[in-house]
């Protein structure tokens, strides 16, 4: 073996310049930094024959253990807490028209996951991992600009969806003041004002149709309407898909469906009404807004 001062080994040579004295420190230095890169390098190596190996149940019957659970909470909290502080709740909150319209959305949009006082959450919900707890105690654990953060923009990886392109702005603060009301009520006041009124919380997002149209609004609305569970987008993550035609280069193609001219007219169009252009496509109507829809065609525009 040579010599610690010898030529050969040079990975430990310090700099030209260090005096002798500090070339002990330098030595250390450059051990600590060679450990760290081959732990990194062997638990990266780990970590793929783990995932390669299918040795993690990603089933919904497999309990989180309490380690993964509590972490992914606590990262869920900071997270929201973070992102909703500049939000300013509408004044009034809390009136009781508001209130009962909020008592229509969560029966017709949340009991089903969440249940109530008294009553259980439904089979979906029941089925889920982690499990979509009641909402009691929501207004206890979040004040009311957390609560419409999580209501419009969903939570990944717990199955809680972003409310924001089928609730309008309206009702989703009515929500958030039924839930402030929700820790009065006992399972007899629940059903009563759940029963209260027959109408029924309508997808009403809001239309901005005065709005330009905007590429990243369309990038988002692209995805919130489940574009990418049949086309491969450009920019969009998503699973290596079959079922539509990828939509790469969809700016320099000349016919839409084979059908119409490439305008951002006819895109709208078709996004909105593809039936309408061709009435034997298996490309579904997904109740894209105007504006939406808009937005998604200059995004749509940029795939060149």
């Amino acid at each position: 073996m040579p010599a610690p001062d010898s030529p050969s080994v040079k990975p430990t040579n310090p700099p030209p310049g260090v005096p002798k004295e500090l070339r002990v420190g330098w030595r250390r230095f450059t051990l600590v930094v060679t450990t760290l890169l081959v732990a990194m390098l062997l638990a990266a190596s780990g970590g793929a024959l783990f995932i390669a190996g299918g040795f993690y149940d990603i089933s919904v019957t497999a309990q989180h253990t309490q380690p993964v659970y509590s972490l992914l909470e606590t990262t869920m909290a900071h997270s929201v807490k973070r992102r909703a502080r500049e939000l300013s709740p509408p004044p009034p909150l809390g009136a009781e028209p508001q209130v009962q319209r909020g008592a229509i959305c969560y029966r017709d949009k949340c009991q089903q996951c969440h249940g109530g006082p008294g009553v259980a959450q439904g089979e979906i919900g029941l089925s889920m991992q982690p499990l979509p707890g009641p909402l009691v105690d929501a207004a206890a654990r979040w004040d009311a600009r957390e609560l419409y953060w999580i209501t419009r923009e969903g939570i990944k990886m717990s199955g809680m969806p972003a409310w924001r392109y089928r609730l309008s702005n309206d009702d989703l603060w009515a929500v958030v003041a039924f839930l402030q009301r929700l820790p009065q009520l006992n399972p007899q006041q629940f059903q009563a004002v759940l029963a209260a009124s027959a109408a029924s919380c309508a997808a009403t997002p809001v239309d901005e149709l005065n709005a330009a149209p905007d590429a990243e609004r369309g990038k988002l609305a692209l995805h919130q309407h489940a574009c990418t569970a049949c086309h491969i987008i450009p920019g969009l993550a998503g699973a290596r898909v079959h079922v539509g035609p990828p939509l790469e280069g969809l700016a320099r193609r000349q016919l839409i469906a084979g059908a119409v001219p490439n305008t951002p007219e006819q895109l709208v169009r078709w996004i909105r009404d593809p039936h309408a252009i061709d009435p034997h496509t298996a490309m579904p109507a997904l109740g894209v807004s105007e504006s939406s829809a808009r937005d998604m065609a200059a995004y749509l525009a940029t795939l060149r």
